[in-house]
């Protein structure tokens, strides 16, 4: 049993506590072993259920998320401490001094027309403290750990900051329909099919990136969609008395056709 008054009401420091007497000999035998690598999957997960509290509209649920994604990192900078490296005050130090450097409209003179500006600093600012002297090592520090696609978006963006871009969406569409039919010559034998797809993907992203669409949940929905159909059309085939596995493909197409239509 580790020495520690519960409380009515926590604070900051409070989690902070927990997690040191967590890590501490006599805490949680778990808690104790985790590494940065073995915890680095909860904090990705944590991260996720906190935007999916975000989608959902759920504050209470929020709050929630939230909590977990902070205790993440209060346990990142607790195993870091133990290592003789940075504590959760050197986090804190840091992100403040990015925000402060970052916002020089705002803690210094600088002066801005709008958020587009404050943008355009802010990219400038960054690329300075990194040291990204050209685009393409701009480029190269977006985190390889990003959804493949919001990745595919943020290399794009940084392109097109120098002009490397089409003009308007009609380019983008055109280049979508040329990987189209290179994917249709590779997966004939005239090509790499996943060299292909790649590309095609990439395209449909920077399609998405002129329309504004956020291509990671564009995809998303269009799994609910799916799900949703898919979900009419075994409660049709049941209906009828006839499970799906025994089915054409052509019957169920008619099914997937009227849930279309629902």
């Amino acid at each position: 049993m580790v020495n520690f008054d519960c409380k009515e009401h926590y604070k900051f420091p409070d989690l902070v506590e927990i997690i040191r007497l967590l890590r501490s000999p006599g805490g949680c035998p778990w808690d104790r072993e985790q590494t940065h690598r073995s915890i680095r999957r909860n904090l990705l997960e944590e991260a996720y259920e906190a935007a999916e509290a975000i989608d959902t509209e759920d504050a209470g649920l929020l709050c929630e998320e939230l909590g977990d994604v902070l205790m993440q990192v209060v346990f990142h900078a607790r195993i870091e401490e133990e290592a003789g490296g940075f504590d959760i005050d050197a986090v804190s130090d840091g992100i403040c001094k990015k925000l402060i450097e970052r916002h020089p409209h705002v803690f210094g003179s600088v002066c801005v027309s709008g958020s587009d500006e404050v943008l355009v600093n802010w990219d400038q600012i960054k690329r300075k403290e990194k040291g990204q002297a050209t685009t393409a090592s701009a480029m190269d520090s977006v985190a390889r750990s990003l959804p493949s696609l919001w990745r595919a978006e943020k290399i794009q963006s940084k392109a097109a900051k120098v002009g490397f871009d089409w003009p308007d969406v009609s380019g983008a569409l055109d280049k979508l329909r040329e990987e189209t039919e290179e994917l249709h010559a590779a997966a004939g034998g005239e090509g790499d099919p996943r060299e292909e797809l790649g590309d095609l993907l990439f395209s449909a992203v920077n399609t998405a990136r002129f329309l504004k669409i956020d291509p990671e949940e564009a995809l998303n929905e269009a799994c609910e969609k799916f799900i949703t159909r898919f979900r009419h059309v075994e409660a049709a085939a049941e209906q009828a008395g006839k499970p799906l596995s025994s089915m054409t493909l052509a019957e169920m197409d008619l099914l997937w056709d009227e849930a279309k239509q629902s």
